[in-house]
């Protein structure tokens, strides 16, 4: 999960890709039966500077693409509803693990000092070059949480490649030059707040490693407090403590998102949170720069996002359409958290489709 704080940027090389393979692991049994009328193949691609991404792929060859780009602590199958969804509507979908996530590459590994191979230009710049290496020009693109901080700065930096944007849950908030973002979040909500706690390498994945995988995720999962999340240094709860799932995640949902973090720990996707302050100085030559692609910007009422202070009034009030002029539509899905693509999967699948296909 992660609050809208920062900007970002983009550079790239082409890559070479793998054949694509189709989907006969644990993956194709948590999506559930609906994956015998559309098939997930999944291949590597090699990109920004030799990092390899695990990609996964539903749809028909040639046919408009609509890259898919997770959050935390997600992966590429935060997006299997709606990639069924845009393959039956006749659209190319392409959902990767970001760099640090699941099959895909881990540069740094957990050194210290390799979250300064997680900022924005390091992980945009693996994007175009996985456009490139996949033969598009300009796509389609949905993003969720940190994923939605990722397509603003895509469509920041090259709008070249965007034909229009769907973000979910985090909005496009211009790069503050007054204060570093860690700092502005410290001052704001104290050392306890998440996004501060994750700060200081090895402390947060202690905690983690002390409450295990499974647990962790059902927490972040199924948090739906309309407002900050705090993880205190006294401990996030006891390994032993209940937390029921919520309807829209099953017991094979989670069991396949905690076989990849069991099998990479928590480091890579906790050091774009680490990356932060070291985005927010590369970026300062776009302060105040605007979003000129078009976009449709869908949250849900019960996300911590929607509750960051100030953010209604951004949103609503003028800001938000000043730096994304050609903002289309805002949707607040009524009684629906963070996890917005999961929780609403079809109703959020809908809104993509109507909105990309203003455009062909």
């Amino acid at each position: 999960m992660v609050v809208a704080c920062l900007r970002a940027l983009c550079g790239c090389l082409p890559g070479f890709s793998d054949e694509p393979k189709p989907e006969k692991d644990m993956a194709a049994d948590a999506a559930g039966d609906d994956q015998t009328t559309t098939t997930i193949t999944h291949r590597t691609v090699e990109v920004n500077g030799g990092v390899r991404l695990h990609v996964a792929e539903a749809g028909p060859a040639g046919a408009p693409a609509v890259l898919l780009l997770h959050g935390f602590p997600e992966l590429w199958y935060t997006w299997r509803h709606q990639m069924r969804a845009l393959a039956a509507a006749g659209y190319r979908a392409v959902a990767p693990d970001l760099r640090g996530y699941g099959d895909s590459d881990a540069p740094g590994g957990g050194a210290a000092g390799s979250e300064q191979e997680y900022t924005a230009l390091h992980v945009v710049g693996d994007l175009v070059a996985l456009l490139d290496a996949l033969g598009e020009k300009r796509v389609f693109v949905a993003a969720h949480d940190w994923g939605a901080l990722t397509a603003w700065s895509l469509c920041l930096f090259r709008p070249d490649r965007v034909r229009a944007l769907v973000a979910l849950s985090v909005a496009y908030t211009p790069r503050s030059a007054a204060r570093k973002p860690v700092e502005g979040l410290r001052a704001l909500y104290g050392d306890d707040y998440y996004i501060c706690r994750i700060q200081e390498p090895g402390a947060i994945e202690a905690e983690f490693a002390r409450l295990g995988t499974e647990q962790v995720l059902r927490k972040f999962l199924s948090y739906r407090t309309p407002g900050p999340l705090f993880i205190p240094k006294t401990g996030w709860g006891s390994q032993d403590d209940e937390v029921p799932l919520p309807s829209w995640v099953t017991e094979e949902d989670i069991k396949y998102y905690a076989s990849k973090f069991d099998k990479t720990g928590f480091t890579g996707g906790l050091n774009y949170y680490r990356a932060l302050n070291k985005t927010w100085e590369l970026t300062s030559p776009w302060t105040g720069a605007e979003i000129k692609v078009p976009v449709k910007f869908i949250i849900g009422d019960l996300d911590l996002t929607y509750h960051t202070p100030g953010i209604q009034d951004f949103i609503h009030k003028g800001g938000f359409k000043k730096f994304v002029p050609l903002l289309d539509d805002v949707v607040v899905m009524k009684d629906v958290g963070h996890f917005i693509n999961e929780e609403k999967p079809n109703e959020v699948s809908d809104h993509i489709i109507s909105f990309i296909k203003k455009f062909n």
